[in-house]
């Protein structure tokens, strides 16, 4: 699995003229699935982002997490993430999962995260996730914070 993660103020995605996601302070998760991915990768990348110390703390430092951070997390699937363009002019997406497992995987992702903030959750803030549609022609808008990019790749 290979991740770009964005610390954004905001970010939206839309389908056609609809917004089907969108969030505030938190993290915009670009997410490449491989034909070699399992469920083992998924699990190491979501504990990866949400113990990821990416947002300032009192002294501007990145110091703080996302659940510290009252943040909220987009997650979105994005085959691209594997174009190879070592040979010729167009990407190559041999290494990109078949939508069958990538579908599954993605899910997975989710779900995992889903979990995971109902688990930090506390009496201040309990993470949002907010998703893409996987295999829709997405519209993605973000507000890059930093700007912040981290590329996590399992």
């Amino acid at each position: 699995m290979r991740t770009v993660i964005q610390r954004v103020d905001e970010a939206t995605v839309l389908v056609g003229d609809r917004t089907i996601g969108q969030i505030g302070n938190g993290l915009l998760v670009l997410l490449g699935i491989s034909n070699t991915d399992s469920v083992k990768q998924a699990e190491w990348l979501v504990e990866k982002i949400y113990s990821l110390r990416v947002f300032p703390d009192a002294e501007n430092k990145m110091n703080v997490n996302l659940q510290g951070a009252k943040g909220d997390l987009l997650i979105v699937s994005q085959f691209t993430l594997y174009g190879d363009i070592n040979k010729g002019s167009r990407p190559s997406f041999v290494g990109a999962a078949a939508p069958e497992l990538a579908l599954e995987l993605y899910r997975e992702f989710v779900n995992l995260s889903r979990a995971r903030a109902e688990l930090l959750r506390d009496e201040h803030h309990k993470v949002r996730i907010e998703t893409g549609e996987f295999g829709a022609m997405m519209k993605v808008a973000s507000i890059n914070n930093g700007p912040v990019t981290i590329i996590a790749e399992r």
